[in-house]
C-alpha cells in the first residue's frame, strides 16, 4: 500500500470513530465560507457572550484569544496557558449548538509538535476550527516556513482525528513596518500561498482595509479570505462585495463591552446617574440563556 493509500485509509478509520455530531458541525462550518457571502462571527469570548451571540441568531461562535484571557485575567498575546484556553472553549462548545472555531493565537506551542497537540485539545473540547496565527513576538513575524510547518502539524492532527479542522491562517503583515502597499500584499499573497500548500483552509487578514485590498486578495489567494469588521471598517456589505468568505469581529465586541462597564462606573461614580446602563440586556433574558446552557452541558 502506499504512503498516501495509507494516509487515506488512517483518516477513513479514524473518521469512523470521530463523533458524529462534531463531523456535523466541521463539515457546516466549512460550507458556510462561501465568498461574497461570507459567514458572519461576532467573536465571543465565555459562555455568557456565547449565548448572547448565539441567541442573535450567529451561524457559528467563534472565541477572541483577547477577550478570553481578559476575562480569566491574563493580557493576550501568549500569556493565557494551553489548558486554560482549551478549558474557555470547552465550555463555550458545550453550551452552544452551533459550530465553534477557536483562537488558539500561536498554537500555545513551540514547535510543530505542540501545536498539533493544541488541535487534538480543541477537538476533544468539541470546536472545529481554529485560527492559527503567524505572529513571533509583537514586533516580528515568524518566518513563512516555520509557520507553514506548524499549519502541517495542525492538518495532520486534525486529518489522523479524521474531522475536517477548519484551519484558518491568521497572516500578521499588519505588523510590518508601515512602508509600500504592494511589497505588503506581495507579503501577504505569498504566505497565503504557503499556508495552503501546508494545508490552511482559509486565510485571515487583520486591519482596516479597503475594498480594493480586499478585492486583490481575494483574487490572488488560493484560501477563502477572513477580514475584520469594527469600528473604522468597511461594513459586512461591502466586505462581501469585495469578495470576503468569512467576517470577523476580533476582540472589539469584548472591548465594546468592557468600554461600557468604564463610562457606566465612571458615571455612577461621578455624576451619580445610571443612563449608560440603558438598553442592556435585562435579567431575566441573560438568567434563562445561561440556566439554558448550564442545563445543556449537563446533558452531554
Amino acid at each position: 500500500m502506499t504512503t498516501q493509500a495509507a494516509q487515506a485509509t488512517q483518516t477513513a478509520q479514524a473518521a469512523q470513530t470521530a463523533p458524529a455530531a462534531l463531523l456535523d458541525k466541521a463539515r457546516l462550518f466549512r460550507a458556510l465560507h462561501v465568498p461574497g457571502r461570507p459567514v458572519v462571527l461576532p467573536n465571543a469570548w465565555d459562555v455568557a457572550s456565547a449565548r448572547v451571540v448565539a441567541d442573535a441568531g450567529a451561524r457559528a461562535v467563534a472565541t477572541t484569544s483577547a477577550g478570553v484571557a481578559w476575562s480569566l485575567g491574563r493580557g493576550d498575546g501568549g500569556h493565557l496557558g494551553r489548558d486554560e484556553a482549551l478549558a474557555a472553549v470547552a465550555r463555550v462548545a458545550a453550551a452552544v449548538d452551533v459550530p465553534v472555531t477557536a483562537d488558539v493565537e500561536r498554537g500555545y506551542a513551540d514547535d510543530p509538535a505542540g501545536v498539533a497537540e493544541t488541535v487534538r485539545g480543541v477537538l476533544a473540547a468539541g470546536a472545529v476550527g481554529v485560527n492559527l496565527e503567524d505572529t513571533l513576538r509583537p514586533d516580528a513575524l515568524r518566518p513563512a516556513a516555520e509557520q507553514a510547518a506548524r499549519i502541517a502539524a495542525a492538518r495532520a492532527a486534525a486529518d489522523e482525528a479524521g474531522v475536517p479542522l477548519f484551519v484558518n491562517a491568521r497572516i500578521d503583515t499588519h505588523r510590518l513596518p508601515p512602508g509600500d502597499r504592494e511589497a505588503w500584499l506581495e507579503e501577504t499573497l505569498s504566505r497565503a500561498a504557503a499556508y495552503a500548500a501546508a494545508g490552511a483552509d482559509g486565510i485571515f487578514v487583520l486591519g482596516a482595509l479597503d475594498a480594493g485590498t480586499v478585492e486583490r486578495l481575494v483574487a490572488g489567494s488560493p484560501l477563502p479570505v477572513n477580514v475584520a469588521v469594527g469600528p473604522g471598517t468597511l461594513s459586512v456589505a461591502e466586505l462581501a462585495a469585495a469578495g470576503a468568505a468569512r467576517v470577523s469581529a476580533g476582540s472589539s465586541i469584548a472591548e465594546a463591552a468592557y468600554g461600557l462597564a468604564g463610562r457606566a462606573a465612571r458615571e455612577l461614580l461621578e455624576r451619580g446617574t445610571a443612563k449608560e446602563l440603558e438598553g442592556g440586556t435585562d435579567y431575566a433574558t441573560l438568567d434563562t440563556l445561561l440556566l439554558a446552557a448550564a442545563d445543556k452541558a449537563q446533558r452531554r
